[in-house]
């Protein structure tokens, strides 16, 4: 089961600081780190979710995700095609996948994953998209496409507006600048917790 939200940061610095505040599932998305560098960031990641009981979800690195027995992959369409999906399933590694149209969900279900991301679901600030907001109606619609699937709905999620995402359909709402450049962050999380689970 996925948590009704959880932040995606970039650094195992962000993870120790947020963990305290009502994290039970966190994304580590780093990127352009130097192989070993990477291995002991994901690994730092580890180390601390496992003590705080944690879920940790590592974006793209699958093959350092296996080595360092992590909990869940995530992978954009991209990383979709050269992902080894059967090696992640032996390792037993649960799989998310990233998905913004028809295409790429039809692809996404194919690999059985055992979440589906949508987005973005409002403008989003963090990356320039190559696709339009999703909206809260999108989310419907694919609930009602993928079933029992957990769905998470990712990109421009404040917590203002993550009640609409999850009465929409969603399961779980992934949080990124709401928290991070929050003049609080450690407040917000604890509202995000606060708001988020029943």
């Amino acid at each position: 089961m996925l948590d009704p939200f959880y932040p995606v940061l970039d650094s195992a610095a962000w993870i120790a600081r947020l963990l305290p505040h009502g994290v039970k599932m966190v994304q580590l998305r780093v990127k352009d780190l130097p192989g070993e560098q990477l291995r002991s960031e994901i690994a730092a990641a580890k180390a601390l979710c496992d003590k705080a009981s944690a879920q940790l979800i590592v974006n793209d690195y699958w093959a350092e995700a296996i080595d360092l027995g992590c909990d869940y992959i995530h992978l954009g369409q991209e990383d979709l095609v050269s992902a080894d999906l059967k090696a992640i399933r032996r390792a037993g590694l649960r799989l998310g996948i990233s998905t913004h149209d028809e295409a790429e969900l039809e692809r996404a279900l194919e690999a059985k994953p055992d979440y589906v991301a949508l987005g973005p679901i409002y403008p989003t600030r963090l990356k320039k998209m190559a696709f339009g907001p999703q909206g809260l109606d999108r989310i419907g619609e694919w609930k009602r496409k993928i079933g029992a699937i957990p769905l998470v709905a990712i990109g421009g999620v404040t917590l203002e507006r993550a009640r609409g995402a999850l009465a929409a359909g969603a399961d779980s709402a992934a949080v990124v600048t709401d928290i991070t450049l929050n003049a609080d962050p450690e407040q917000r999380t604890r509202d995000w917790a606060k708001t988020t689970r029943p």
